[in-house]
């Protein structure tokens, strides 16, 4: 857009490049080029129509793109993976699965675009229990026997622990600083192409009271609206832990469509969050009786179940799977 375009009065803005010229000695050539490059830049993330939509080809193509999880079941389920674009939030009790699927992802972001990956890092912010180090080694040494195809030589090549960035982040201020200058840096470097946080719940724990609910959920719409932007510039996925809370009344957990096998649980941080949400999905543990024949008698271990909850492009669906040493397999 030019200067031309706006309804101003000539006047205005002649007197405008004129004071540019003379403040800045630039030739009017070079004015008119500094005004356009401004006006580009601040126009950069403003609303789009649809038909620029539909031209821009190659934020088409991002937009159906995935982030696979490294197994063809759950991929299925996904119809490829996590989106690029948008936070996925993965909800679950305790031991369901949540940091499993997690650190599987920073392994498949990795891999060549051609195996599902985005051939970057990933950034892994822990916000109350310490990073899972041995556990991320071993699925690193396993990579090879999880991921049978990917040819050998291309597994070896991937130096996985060199790319994966870890944070800690106790607190709002510290979580704020996190992703708006440190996190920032990592991506416009290209040095990474996934956001884990573990967990989004963690952080507003201790920090407000029931009084304070106004409080809280303008730092969930500020933190939404930050993830967004940096998802959306960077075509970046945002992956957010977060924890579940016993449902009040089966209105409630019906209302958020979210409740679990054998007891009504509900993801925290209510309504406000997930409006800031473009796909959740939910882990459990199921019992033994409940496990389907074909599935539980061939397998050892847990048996778990990943949900879909809600997603723009897909039904409500769901699959088993299993927590294994060389990672997350589904169950066919």
């Amino acid at each position: 857009m030019d200067w031309d375009q706006f309804d101003l009065n000539p006047k205005v803005i002649a007197a405008l490049k004129k004071d540019l010229q003379r403040l800045m000695k630039l030739s009017s050539a070079d004015i008119q080029c500094l005004l356009k490059t401004v006006s580009h830049t601040l126009r950069r993330n403003s609303m789009l129509t649809a038909l620029q939509l539909y031209q821009d080809k190659d934020h088409l193509t991002s937009q159906h793109q995935k982030l696979s999880l490294g197994c063809s079941v759950l991929d299925n389920l996904l119809k490829g993976g996590i989106p690029l674009v948008g936070i996925t939030e993965l909800a679950g009790e305790s031991s369901a699965g949540k940091t499993q699927i997690s650190l599987q992802l920073c392994l498949c972001v990795q891999y060549p675009y051609k195996y599902g990956g985005l051939e970057s890092g990933a950034v892994y912010i822990c916000t109350e229990d310490v990073f899972p180090s041995k556990r991320l080694q071993q699925l690193i040494d396993q990579q090879q026997k999880l991921r049978a195809d990917v040819p050998a030589e291309i597994i070896q090549k991937i130096k996985f622990g060199n790319s994966i960035f870890v944070e800690h982040a106790a607190d709002l201020d510290t979580f704020h600083n996190c992703i708006t200058k440190r996190i920032l840096l990592l991506l416009t470097r290209g040095m990474v192409r996934l956001v884990v946080i573990d967990s989004i719940a963690a952080l507003f724990r201790c920090e407000f009271g029931v009084s304070d609910s106004v409080m809280k959920a303008r730092y969930l719409q500020t933190f939404g609206a930050q993830l967004h932007s940096l998802s959306t510039r960077f075509r970046t996925p945002i992956m957010c832990i977060n924890q579940v809370t016993n449902a009040v009344s089966e209105s409630e957990a019906a209302q958020c469509s979210c409740s679990v096998v054998g007891s009504r649980v509900s993801p925290a941080l209510g309504i406000t969050w997930a409006n800031q949400l473009l796909m959740r999905l939910m882990v459990s543990r199921i019992s033994q009786p409940e496990q389907s024949p074909g599935a539980a008698s061939h397998h050892t271990g847990s048996v778990r179940t990943l949900r879909v909850v809600f997603a723009p492009h897909l039904p409500p669906s769901s699959c088993y799977y299993t927590v294994k040493l060389e990672g997350v397999k589904g169950i066919k």
